[in-house]
């Protein structure tokens, strides 16, 4: 048994402060106008990639691409990062402890990280997002005044109570359980194939460009649990159909999509999620050494970023 004792490490204030600041870039750059169209697709599953980023285009021009952007991404981008990193380095640590390897102890971390952003912060703010992409707009209604998002989040409230505004929630759940746990595992299958074809060591490490390339490919193959992501935003979604189920469930969802799309329905969207997936894993790695500069200027402190 080894001497060494385990320690966990410390999460300081720049941590935080470089997750939220780098996921609110990353978001109001390229993020949401491809998560405006996945979810649209996702919504609309008879619309091709160019009917879609028309239908958002007629939404507002090039505002309607950044739908549900405030307050509801900003509010997740700033608050999902900090849950990630108490929840899935308290998960980690305890994982090691019980004798888990980096690999295992980083991937159930990942998990378990990613379930308590789902419950904890991303279950309203993904379904409020859908909600601002999805509802069909009162302002093209003669006479109808138009809501703000508030507005309609206190509408919905009033309705429907937590359930309405976290609908959809356990969907969110399964996503962000097997999206964190893919890319990993993706992320560190690429790495261990990029140092074999540059005939690394299994200890040597990788060129800033290998690490992007590697973290691209594990965001990109990520988007195999898109049927996932489709069935979260049926049941969020706000578009019309009367022959939709109310209050569906998980299951309930994907037998409703099924049943209406066949098994390509439950991968529309795939394209613009792959193209998120990608943009995500290279811009928190690609800029996160120079945040980290900025983020210790700024602070005093040196963090330590987990990508």
């Amino acid at each position: 048994m080894s001497s060494t004792e385990l320690k966990k490490k410390p999460i300081s204030f720049s941590n935080i402060l470089l997750g939220a600041g780098l996921n609110l870039c990353e978001v109001t750059t390229l993020g949401q106008p491809l998560e405006v169209i996945k979810t649209t697709i996702a919504a609309n599953r008879s619309l091709s990639l160019l009917e879609s980023a028309k239908l958002v285009w007629s939404r507002g021009g090039i505002l309607g691409f950044y739908q549900g952007l405030i307050p509801w991404a900003w509010i997740e981008a700033s608050t999902k990062g900090a849950v990630l990193l108490f929840v899935s380095a308290e998960a980690e640590y305890q994982f090691k402890k019980l004798g888990a390897s980096n690999f295992g102890a980083g991937i159930g971390g990942g998990v378990i990280g990613g379930v308590a952003q789902a419950y904890l912060t991303m279950g309203f703010c993904t379904c409020m997002k859908t909600v601002e992409i999805t509802r069909a707009k009162q302002a093209n209604v003669a006479g109808a005044v138009q809501q703000t998002s508030f507005q309609v989040f206190k509408d919905i409230y009033k309705r429907e109570g937590i359930k309405g505004i976290n609908k959809g929630v356990n969907a969110v759940a399964i996503r962000q359980m097997t999206n964190w746990g893919s890319r990993f595992g993706f992320s560190r299958l690429a790495e261990d194939g990029i140092k074999s074809l540059t005939n690394k060591g299994k200890d040597d490490k990788l060129s800033a460009v290998e690490k992007i390339a590697a973290s691209a490919i594990g965001g990109g193959l990520s988007a195999w649990n898109q049927p996932i992501e489709v069935i979260r935003v049926e049941m969020q979604s706000k578009t019309n159909d009367p022959n939709r189920p109310k209050n569906l469930s998980v299951v309930g969802a994907a037998k409703y999509i099924y049943s209406n799309n066949g098994l390509k329905g439950l991968y529309r969207g795939v394209t613009p999620r792959i193209g998120l997936g990608v943009w995500q894993t290279i811009f928190m790695v690609g800029f996160g050494d120079m945040a980290k500069q900025a983020v210790a200027r700024l602070t005093g402190e040196v963090p330590v970023a987990k990508h």
